[in-house]
This record gives structure tokens, sequence and C-alpha cells, in this order.
């Protein structure tokens, strides 16, 4: 089996490989992969919808290949698990999939399950090769063999420049635009527990020139917050005495502008996973006519290279127990497809110069009866 490239007995001809040492990272916001995903995926609704619409996108294409028995194991649920999408979600997310090839005692493959992919780590040879990888929970570590003609386990990994074992994910360079976005949503929220209205200043001036006590301001801030703060006590009437006013504060064009950025923290969210901000009821998105055009972006762009990268990358592993195995989406069956496949069957259809036989090559139609 060819696996990495290797062919048996020319071992000394691969290269070495190896991990990235150091990465930048820039700004405050998580670095951890599953403090990005609380951040990123479970609390923000803009980074949660893009990858789901990439990941149902994939799991809902009608799946084509070599084998029935191959499209059944790649449809099928394992546990409950839909494997086409939990493998889309963790590789736009995480930048890697693991998928564990769990037999069914006679020999043959009799489920395929996705594996976190934060609990899994390579176990490289001498010259940096994976072997081997280990899924750890907790202090429970088991060991699937990589390599061989019939693997225990698949990584199917996006592109990474700078590391030859793991993927690159979606997830981190989203993080900085999440951030921002998760932190404008808390300071609008902060802003309608307040009325809706920016916070004022309560000015002490008795004529005198005297200041306040430290106790007399402990009792005042104690008042304040107990019985003009929070939404409950918006539109509460103030009564003030002492030399006591309220003063009362307006959001300077500055302040505004936090709706906008929110709006391009949106947007860069939306690039991130390659989802046209339109899809995602983003304002001021023109790139597209209509959402059929964006739609048709969305599969063009995003969710069949995801779809081919995770159809291919099984369809290698399983080469041990199917022959020849190819998997692949079904074009034919994309309704977001259907105006490309009508101008392809117009165009060659009006090709008078080709044969029946040439169109019917050309449409990708086997040859007539």
């Amino acid at each position: 089996m060819k696996w990495f490239g290797w062919k048996p007995g020319r071992d000394e001809s691969r290269p070495a490989l190896s991990r990235a040492t150091s990465s930048a990272a820039f700004g405050e916001w998580p670095l951890s992969y599953e403090a990005q995903l609380r951040e990123g995926y479970a609390a923000n609704p803009v980074a949660q919808r893009a990858v789901k619409l990439v990941a149902d996108g994939v799991g809902w294409a009608a799946i084509e290949g070599s084998d029935p028995a191959l499209i059944a194991l790649v449809t099928a649920r394992s546990t409950g698990q839909a494997l086409l999408e939990t493998l889309s979600a963790q590789l736009l997310l995480h930048g890697n999939a693991y998928v564990q090839v769990l037999g069914d005692g006679a020999g043959d493959v009799g489920e395929l399950f996705a594996l976190r992919p934060e609990r899994v780590s390579v176990e490289a040879d001498a010259g940096g090769w994976p072997v081997a990888y280990r899924y750890r929970v907790g202090e429970r570590v088991t060991r699937l063999v990589a390599d061989g003609p019939r693997p225990e386990i698949v990584h199917i990994k996006a592109f990474h420049p700078a590391d030859d074992h793991y993927g690159l994910g979606c997830l981190g360079a989203a993080a900085g635009a999440i951030a921002i976005h998760n932190a404008a949503t808390k300071w609008n929220k902060a802003l309608l527990d307040n009325a809706a209205r920016p916070s004022g200043a309560l000015v002490y001036d008795p004529g005198d020139g005297s200041a306040l006590s430290g106790e007399q301001f402990a009792r005042l801030k104690t008042e304040m917050e107990a019985g003009f703060a929070g939404a409950t006590n918006a539109g509460r009437p103030m009564l003030l005495e002492g030399g006591l006013k309220w003063q009362a504060m307006s959001l300077s064009p500055a302040d505004m502008d936090f709706v906008g950025l929110k709006a391009v923290a949106a947007r860069e969210i939306a690039l991130a996973f390659g989802v046209p901000p339109m899809l995602l009821g983003l304002p001021g998105d023109a790139a597209y006519a209509n959402y059929r055009e964006a739609n048709r972006a969305l599969w063009r762009q995003a969710i069949l290279p995801v779809a081919d990268t995770i159809l291919a990358g099984i369809a290698q592993g399983l080469r041990g127990w199917f022959d020849e195995a190819r998997l692949g989406v079904a074009l034919d069956r994309v309704p977001a497809l259907a105006e490309d496949r009508e101008r392809l069957w117009r165009s060659v259809s009006a090709a008078d110069f080709l044969s029946v036989e040439e169109k019917r090559r050309a449409l990708g139609i086997g040859e007539a009866a």
C-alpha cells in the first residue's frame, strides 16, 4: 500500500518530517483549541452558523462510489454520529479529522467513527513519518496503527505550511474577529442593561467647594447600584438632594463605531470559514446578485473542496479492504449546481461538430446501449 508517498523497498528515499516548533500569537484572545471552541463556536452565532452551513452541506450531499458497501459505510451513523458532518466540522475548526476503522470480526470493515482531533497525537518513526496515532481520554491511551495495508485509523488534514504532521484549521485565524464580535455583543448587552443609554455623571456641587467624604461616597454608590442600575430599574426617576445633580453623557461618534466594528468582525469570521456573508444574513454584501449565486459559490468554494478532501482520504485509507476504492459527490444531484449543468448540456448539445458518443463522454454519461 502506498502511504504518504511511500513504497515498499524505498524507505530510505523518504524525506524527514517534523513538527512546527513555535508560532506567533497576537492579541488577547484564547489560544488553546478548547477555549477557542467555547468562545468561537459554542458562543458565537456567526462562526457556528458558518461551520454548520458547510458541514450540513457535506453531510447532505449525495455520495457516489466504486462499491455500494463503501458508500453505506460513509453514510451510516455510528452511535448516532453523522460521520461526514462531524469530519467536516472537525476539519474546518481543528484542521485535522481522524477516522477510526472498526472491524466486524470477520476481517471486514464494520463501521467508521470520527475521533475527537484534540485527543489524538502522532507517533512518528525515526524519520518523522507517522506509524501510529495515540488517542488519549483522561489516563487511558489507545494506540491505533496507521501503517500497513489495513490501517486502524485514517488521518485527514488541511494544509499547514509549517507542520508536516498536523493540519491548520480555520478557528485560529478567526479567533481575533470572534473575540471582537463577542466583545461588541457584551458591550451592547451592558448598554441595554443600563436602559439603552450610556452612563452619565453624578455631579456633587454644593457651592462651597467641599467634597464628599469616603463614607458618603460609598453610601451613594451603593444606593445608586441598588436603586437605579440594571434593566429592572430602567426609567426609574431619581431624586437628588444636597448639591447633587445628574449630567447625562451622550454617545460620541467614536463610541457608535462598535456597530460597524461588529459587522466587520462578522464578515471576517465568514471569510475565515469560506462562507459568503450574504448567506449569514450580514448586511452590506454586494458581491453576489442574489442568494442563488451566493449558494452556488458556497458549494463551489467551500462545501465541495471539503467533501472531496474527506472522501478522497477515506477512500485511500480503505483500499486495503476495497480494491480501487473511490468516493465522491454526485454533482448531478446537487440542486445548487443545476444551472451550471443546464448550461453545460446546452453548450454540448449545440456542438454540431461532436458525435453522439463524444457528447456523452463530455457530459460524463456512459456509451449508448
